[in-house]
Parts: C-alpha cells; sequence; structure tokens
C-alpha cells in the first residue's frame, strides 16, 4: 500500500468524491454540521482497518497526534464512535462501488467464518446481542477451523476466485444451515458458471437448485471419495480452497475482524461492513498495481 499519510489523502479523496457525486449516500442527521465531516470520519475508519489497528480510541489519538494537519478537528471518541454506526450503510454503499470496478468472476466461493461476541463461559441467558428480526441473535456454534464452540454470530461471504474481491456477505446465525446462508449469498449478482464450496455445503438438493440457474457446484470429496481421486485434482482442490482461507485471515486476522471489540449488534454490523469495505479497496487497489 501507500505511506500512512498519501493512505489517508487517496481514501479520502476517494470517498468525498463519491459523496460528492451522490454515489455515496448519507442519511441527514438533525442539528448543525459536524466539524467533522463524515468523508473525514470514513477515511479515517477505512485507513484504521487498512492498518490493522484494532482500536477505535487509539487510532483516533494516533490521527491527533501524527496526522492532525489532514484532520485538524477530530471528535471525541464516544461521538466518533456513534457518528460511524450511523454510516454503517455508507461503508457498504463504498464496497459494492468500489466491487463493480473489477467484473466479476466465472468461479466463485462461498463459506462462513465464526464471529464470536463474548467468552461461551461468560453467557448467562438471554442478553442484548440481537439484530433486525427475531431471528438474527447471538447463538452457540461450533467453530470446524478451530475444533471449538463458540458464542456470537456467523460471517458469511461470497467471493471471487481469481480476484477475491467480496461480492455479497452477510451476518447469520451461530448454528446456521450453510446452503441456505450459500443461497441467500448467491442470489446477489449473476450466477457463477462454477461455485466452490466447503464440504457442509455439499447436498442434492442445493446442487440441483444451483444447476437450474446454470451454476455447478464443486466441493472437496469425502472421506470415502478421496482414495478413488486423482491426487494432482485434489492438490488443485485444496490451493483454490486456500484463497478463500486467506481472504478470511485479512479480514478477522490481519484487520482484525475477530477480535472486533463491539459491544451491541449494531456495532459489530458497523466493524464488519467498514472492514469488508477496506478489505475491497485493498484487492481494487492491487489489482491496478
Amino acid at each position: 500500500m501507500l505511506p500512512t499519510e498519501e493512505l489517508f489523502v487517496y481514501v479520502y479523496v476517494l470517498v468525498h468524491d463519491l459523496i460528492l457525486a451522490g454515489a455515496v449516500q448519507i442519511p441527514r442527521r438533525p442539528g448543525p454540521a459536524p466539524a467533522c465531516t463524515d468523508a473525514e470520519l470514513l477515511a479515517i475508519a477505512q485507513v484504521r482497518h487498512l492498518l490493522g489497528r484494532r482500536s477505535e480510541s487509539g487510532f483516533l489519538a494516533e490521527v491527533a497526534r501524527d496526522w492532525g494537519h489532514l484532520f485538524p478537528v477530530l471528535p471525541h471518541q464516544s461521538e466518533a464512535n456513534r457518528r460511524t454506526r450511523w454510516l454503517w450503510g455508507a461503508f457498504e454503499q463504498l464496497r459494492a462501488i468500489l466491487a463493480a470496478r473489477l467484473p466479476e468472476d466465472d468461479c466463485q466461493q462461498v463459506d462462513t467464518s465464526a464471529l464470536p461476541v463474548k467468552h461461551p463461559s461468560r453467557v448467562r441467558g438471554a442478553d442484548g446481542w440481537t439484530g433486525p428480526g427475531n431471528d438474527l441473535a447471538a447463538r452457540f456454534g461450533r467453530d470446524a477451523a478451530h475444533a471449538e464452540w463458540f458464542y456470537g454470530f456467523r460471517l458469511a461471504i461470497k467471493t471471487d476466485l481469481g480476484s477475491r474481491i467480496v461480492r455479497a456477505w452477510s451476518i447469520v446465525p451461530a448454528a446456521v444451515s450453510e446452503r441456505d446462508v450459500a443461497t441467500d449469498l448467491l442470489e446477489a449478482g449473476p450466477a457463477p458458471r462454477d461455485l466452490l464450496a466447503d464440504k457442509g455445503f455439499n447436498g442434492a438438493a442445493f446442487a440441483a437448485a444451483q444447476a437450474a440457474r446454470g451454476t455447478a457446484v464443486l466441493v472437496p470429496p469425502g472421506k470415502k471419495d478421496r482414495a478413488a481421486t486423482r491426487p494432482i485434482l485434489l492438490k488443485i482442490i485444496a490451493e483454490w480452497r486456500n484463497r478463500i482461507e486467506t481472504t478470511f485471515s485479512e479480514i478477522t486476522v490481519q484487520m482484525e475482524l475477530a477480535r472486533h471489540g463491539a459491544h451491541t449488534f449494531w456495532g459489530l454490523l458497523t466493524r464488519t461492513a467498514a472492514t469488508i469495505a477496506a478489505h475491497t479497496l485493498l484487492r481494487v487497489f492491487l489489482s491496478h498495481k
């Protein structure tokens, strides 16, 4: 990426121009216009995730100390947090605009990853971790990647195989049918020619439904079929599957979404939207280098 100061300028100009052109629309708030603009807050949030800074308050202090000449008036942390939650839809608009700059691949991938909100031992009955509707609430689920139980939600994404651009995403219940999640994600955008998925997405009904849309579902062979599968094919499948694992690692580990620090569902939604927008910005930037 760019040096930090150039990165701030690049992201701010990008966001500011999109807001000015009406491509990114932000709902009006009552009261006078704040001294720190929405474009500035969006740019600061995007750069924070690009740099992998976990703490919002810590990064605001870093910006004030090192980059105050770029942002002369910064809000207090509580105001910045409140206004950033208001802007969660702007992050998603930014992601969609950036993703549209690259053509979609014929081959795409879908998968889910755990989004814990608290340690399972600290769960004491009902809590405030609920989203819109009655069916989106924190629950217990199994994290197969780490072979452990967790309490929270899952992040589901659909990505291109080549560019690894996130084309669609959602926060879903922890214990959910992955095939149902994939069906919803695939409704966003044109049907790919091939869909590469994990074994959890295997199912005759799901494959038939996707075939009717012109999509062939490819899943790794099970234990019984691995012996009859050519080693070169197993290697190719593993390499392809590794691409979406890399994407999840960039989003959850490098950009710190796994340690989101949110206290409410809406805070988690905002951090997820901002992180995926930053990841999309990174992938689009690298594609033009």
